[in-house]
């Protein structure tokens, strides 16, 4: 696959969907095409909102609902057209397993087709899928995934390492190239020295050589949804359109989303509510658009051993 930045490039997105907010699908098209990414997505869940809300509803899709739509794309040839393909968050151990599939397809027409895995498992000790699902993604998605961006947690559930200091983290990082998976990201961990941070880990391997990297993230004292979404996606575009440059990627990425959190946090202080009111702390995408497209980089990067 080219890397010029003329190519057309196409996503194939599966991940949850929002009526009302941005979170999953709706955090992650409207940046990639931005970016100049033609996206296609594929909801895993369909809700009114994000479950945090006091009243929520909708339907967790199966592998039935996976293939019916991913098989007339094959029979139109569709799915020859994907350079990329983006999983998020899944609810259901059928459609986890069906991806594989759905990933071998595109990659038996196209090799070079990059498969990014959101492993979206849970955060802070606290898994948020069924526990079904963590053997899947050990098993059958991580090992044919290119790049993964995982959290402390989720990556510590992936690799059976508890990671309590950035030896370990680096293990465990280790421990994922091991099984052949080029790039992984830690998107956010607890490491920092003081508590107003935290700690961004991306480790590459290529060609028998390795490049790690962390990155120091200013705290919000606010909790977002679809935050690691838009990492995610920011991260793909941005690793694309730089060659794979490691360290540019994660600096423009987390720039990037340190904009659009800081404009959302601020607009969501003015708010009767503030940051406690859910609906006040959407992600202020469209209003961020400038900064999606020409990141300011405030965010550098740090060469680890």
């Amino acid at each position: 696959m080219s890397n010029n930045l003329s190519d057309d490039y196409r996503v194939l997105s599966i991940q949850s969907h929002v009526v009302y907010g941005y979170v999953g699908n709706k955090s992650v098209v409207f940046p990639l095409q931005v970016l100049g990414f033609d996206v296609d997505a594929i909801n895993s869940v369909q809700f009114s909102t994000h479950v945090g809300y006091k009243h929520w509803s909708g339907q967790v899709l199966d592998s039935n609902d996976l293939n019916v739509l991913f098989d007339n794309l094959v029979k139109n040839d569709l799915h020859k057209r994907y350079t990329h393909i983006m999983t998020g968050y899944v609810g259901n151990e059928s459609f986890l397993e069906s991806i594989s599939q759905v990933i071998k397809t595109i990659k038996d027409e196209n090799p070079g087709a990059l498969y990014h895995c959101d492993p979206v498992m849970g955060d802070n000790g606290k898994l948020y899928v069924p526990k079904e699902l963590v053997p899947v993604y050990r098993n059958q998605i991580i090992p044919i995934a290119d790049v993964i961006t995982p959290n402390q947690f989720e990556l510590e559930l992936l690799t059976d390492i508890k990671i309590n200091s950035e030896s370990d983290a680096i293990k465990a990082l280790e421990a994922l190239h091991e099984i052949g998976i080029e790039t992984v990201v830690i998107t956010s961990s607890n490491l920092a020295d003081s508590d107003s941070h935290l700690v961004t880990y991306a480790s590459s391997r290529a060609n028998g050589r390795t490049q790690r990297i962390k990155l120091l993230v200013p705290k919000l004292k606010a909790i977002f949804t679809g935050s690691g979404d838009l990492f995610a996606a920011l991260f793909m575009a941005w690793f694309t359109k730089t060659n794979k440059d490691l360290k540019t990627t994660c600096e423009r990425t987390l720039s990037t989303l340190w904009s659009v959190l800081n404009r959302t946090y601020n607009y969501a202080i003015q708010q009767t509510g503030g940051v406690e009111s859910y609906s006040n702390i959407e992600l202020r995408l469209i209003q961020s658009r400038a900064d999606l497209e020409n990141p300011n980089i405030t965010i550098k990067a740090i060469d680890l051993k």
